[in-house]
């Protein structure tokens, strides 16, 4: 080949490179334009969709195969956020709101049972002799076995008027019973309380609705005016209390402190906002206790790492759950609803819940709890967690250990001893103690 030919050659492959760099680049910009609007990916939805619609074995649903498709995309970013079709964002309501229709029982699934805690005073189950340790079997004939909470939740409840079939065992060697009941509008108590030996006052908070913050107020004033003797203590019991509105939360551990922070939330690595406590607290100058366990979340962790970190309160028990993610709701069109996690919040030394819970100065551990060997799911074992992001110290171990026979099967405030030392609640026990204690020393 001539060097006129390699010279041409050369030209050819530079124009060629030249060529193929700007397809290359004109690729790469399309892609980047893509990348760009949010809109591009609904082009393969929609062949997907066609497809489906198209070449199913059964004719199927449009409707139902979109609302699965936001379900698939909102669920992918952690195990909180959640897409709520119009009944589902309907249930939350209700769930918050403290009111809704059905038969007045409050359930514990445990182990794949659904065990009556407390039927609601007044309610239809209460009035059809339901009592606390029933185990529900079945709802108009269909077993609740397998199903998740959500779905017996569902069944359970309905429009007031409506009747509803429910079976179940009484205690683990009774026989099946059969009751039909009719539903009503039932409003359930989010904190109850009775007084202590000692002029301590106990006070469960079952959960954070709409309310709780009025019924706190309510139940101390109460607590108060049932005896002459001032009250001296108040042991707050936050076991199994799933969590629920923060605002809420906010302004119940208003009550218990006289200024401080209470938490703080960060979005993306920044402080969002700062809930700072004011004087004047009902509770903000007598000694307390915190109980909690591993089924305590979300909000009551929140409000027990604030009483924790300010110095107010021992926290005994359990190591809590650890979700230290906050939800906010949407509503969308059509009535349904988006809950999606916006913030990550912390205690007011810094330390943040989320994956890590709050761990209790004193520890309580139970017999029954090793001997059956007990799997505690935590916020951490779930698929597609948030990470946690602690921005301050670690709390130090448990400055004590404490060994119990058997946890309590049942937290209901009938359950809950006049003088705790004659019951069988080695926390409730610990934590009266300790109030006294400090009741002693103030």
């Amino acid at each position: 080949m001539t060097s006129d030919g390699k010279r041409g050659l050369r030209q050819l492959s530079l124009v060629m490179a030249a060529f193929l760099g700007g397809a290359v680049a004109a690729r790469a910009s399309e892609a980047t334009s893509e990348r760009a609007t949010p809109y591009a990916p609904l082009g393969q939805l929609a062949r997907v969709l066609v497809q489906i619609e198209n070449q199913y074995v059964d004719p199927v649903d449009r409707q139902r195969l979109l609302d699965g498709a936001i379900k698939g995309m909102v669920a992918e970013l952690d195990p909180h956020s959640a897409y709520l079709s119009p009944r589902e964002f309907a249930q939350f309501n209700e769930d918050t709101g403290g009111t809704f229709g059905g038969i007045g029982v409050e359930v514990d699934f445990r182990h794949d049972r659904v065990l009556v805690m407390a039927p609601i005073l007044g309610a239809p189950a209460a009035r059809a002799g339901i009592q606390a340790g029933d185990e529900i079997l079945a709802v108009d004939g269909r077993p609740l076995a397998g199903m998740v909470a959500e779905a017996i939740v569902r069944v359970m409840r309905g429009a007031a008027g409506t009747h509803v079939r429910v079976t179940l065992k009484r205690r683990a060697d009774g026989e099946a019973i059969t009751l039909d009941l009719v539903r009503e509008h039932v409003r359930v108590r989010s904190v109850d309380g009775k007084r202590l030996a000692g002029n301590i006052g106990y006070v469960r908070l079952r959960q954070f609705q709409s309310g709780t913050h009025e019924e706190l107020l309510e139940t101390i004033a109460g607590l108060r005016s049932a005896s002459s003797a001032p009250l001296e203590g108040v042991v707050l019991d936050l076991r199994n209390n799933p969590g629920g509105l923060v605002d809420e939360a906010e302004a119940v551990a208003d009550e218990f402190l006289a200024g401080g922070t209470i938490y703080t939330t960060r979005h993306r690595g920044k402080v969002l906002d700062e809930a700072r406590a004011h004087p004047g607290g009902a509770l903000a100058r007598v000694p307390i206790a915190v109980m909690v366990n591993e089924y305590s979340a979300s909000a009551a962790e929140l409000l027990a790492g604030a009483l924790q970190d300010s110095g107010r309160a021992q926290v005994i028990g359990g190591e809590t759950f650890g979700k230290g993610s906050v939800q906010t709701i949407y509503e969308l069109p059509g009535s349904a609803g988006l809950r999606l996690t916006t913030m990550r919040y912390y205690t007011p030394n810094g330390r943040a819940i989320q994956a890590r819970g709050i761990h209790p100065n004193v520890l309580i551990r139970y017999a029954n709890d090793a001997a059956a060997k007990v799997p505690f799911v935590r916020e951490g074992d779930l698929d597609g967690a948030l990470a946690s992001e602690s921005l301050g110290p670690p709390l130090p171990p448990a400055s004590e250990v404490v060994s119990a026979t058997s946890r309590p099967e049942f937290l209901t405030l009938d359950d809950v001893a006049a003088d705790p030392t004659t019951g069988s609640d080695t926390a409730l026990q610990v934590a009266h103690r300790t109030v006294l204690q400090a009741v002693a020393g103030h």
